[in-house]
């Protein structure tokens, strides 16, 4: 016969101060855990979700980021006649040869200066990411002004770009290259990678960084999935371009690196905090225990077995790691949706993301509490169930 769960909420609310002390304990836990899973979720949302598994990159062979993958402009024209590219508004093959440099910009908060990507592009660079990819990938999209002209010290800025650095918005001038560049509008790259760059003209970056001759990179745009994972390998295997070819969803998705220090530094602390949560679990259920000796031999004597006791005692202690991760995920909810920054190890800029917290990440947290309240009333359910009844009941 098994012990009602009405009892043990009665009993937990009977001992109002020490439940809440010991669900607060896990919720500072449960908030750790939380803030490190929800920045590895913006992580992967910044890296893993970014670019169009349409759009094949193309690189130098050996180089693996964009700032060290430059090749010769006279290779291009052959990028583009390769099968399976998708054709352009123009009927053109839609590619784009692209420069990527680093430039550095001052904070709005004003505390210091960090490296941004400037990336200069082709007309069909621009076409190319509003497009949506399969699968509901959802495209670049401008949200104010106008994109740059072709040939113009023009730029535009992520919707990130413009609320984090100083002159960036629209009318304002970087100074960067060789003179100013004028920012005319400002797109939302839906929290990917591409909500750390400025964009512009791709002539006239090379032309600002002394580059002519070359590109950094190629985007090729396939017609279909099939497509792009084949003209990838024609890219790689044609011994005319001693080039490489790689789905621009991968390579994005290679940069998730960056996120290792926080990743490493996140789990020690939660797992530090989670140890001595575990322990303000195990006391208050022994303490709970040490209170209902008699209660307990009652129980038994009445006719509840030691196996329903310990079933008892253990859900009583899960009940109260719920309590912990419900009041955790709460204290949390407020920044959700809150941009932070790491430095791209790939890119030598910062990368900006924003903390998510999705419905997997508060299952998880809910997960970690659980097992924090199973291990922390393990012991003390066990010597519950342990007690010697003509004992308890003198005592």
């Amino acid at each position: 016969m098994a012990i009602p769960i009405s009892y043990n909420v009665r009993n937990l609310r009977l001992r109002k101060g020490l439940t809440l002390m010991t669900a607060l304990g896990i919720a500072l836990t449960v908030t750790t855990a939380i803030f490190l899973m929800a920045l590895i979720a913006g992580l992967n949302r910044a890296f893993v979700n970014s670019g169009n598994p349409l759009n094949v990159l193309v690189l130098r062979k050996g180089s693996e980021a964009e700032l060290s993958g430059g090749f010769d402009a006279s290779l291009y024209p052959t990028l583009k006649t390769l099968p399976g590219i998708a054709k352009d508004s123009h009927g053109e093959p839609m590619t784009s040869g692209e420069w990527v440099v680093v430039i550095i910009l001052p904070r709005k908060d004003g505390t210091g200066e960090v490296n941004v990507t400037v990336r200069g592009m082709m007309p069909d660079g621009l076409e190319m990411r509003e497009l949506p990819g399969p699968d509901n990938h959802a495209g670049v999209k401008l949200i104010a002004g106008r994109w740059f002209q072709p040939g113009q010290r023009e730029v535009v800025v992520s919707k990130s770009i413009r609320d984090r650095f100083t002159h960036a918005n629209i009318g304002d001038t970087m100074e960067f290259g060789k003179g100013s560049w004028k920012v005319v509008g400002v797109f939302d790259a839906g929290g990917s990678a591409y909500e750390s760059e400025v964009w512009s003209d791709v002539n006239q970056m090379a032309s600002d960084f002394d580059r002519q001759g070359g590109y950094s990179s190629a985007y090729l745009h396939a017609t279909d999935p099939i497509a792009a994972d084949a003209l990838k390998n024609r890219v790689s295997d044609d011994q005319r371009l001693k080039l490489e070819g790689m789905l621009e969803t991968d390579y994005y998705a290679k940069q998730t690196s960056s996120g290792t220090p926080i990743k490493v530094i996140g789990i020690v602390v939660a797992v530090i905090m989670a140890i001595g949560s575990i322990f303000a679990a195990m006391n208050t259920m022994y303490a709970a225990v040490a209170y209902r000796g008699r209660e307990i031999a009652t129980l038994r004597v009445i006719g509840f077995s030691r196996p329903s006791i310990l079933t008892s005692f253990v859900l009583e202690s899960l009940l109260l790691a719920l309590l912990g991760a419900a009041a955790g995920i709460l204290l949390m909810l407020p920044f959700n949706g809150m941009q932070t920054g790491t430095s791209n190890a790939v890119t030598f800029s910062e990368v900006v993301f924003a903390l998510r917290i999705t419905p997997q990440v508060a299952m998880y947290a809910i997960l970690f509490a659980l097992i924090m309240g199973f291990v922390g009333g393990l012991a003390p359910a066990w010597h519950a169930a342990r007690q010697n009844i003509l004992n308890a009941l003198r005592g």
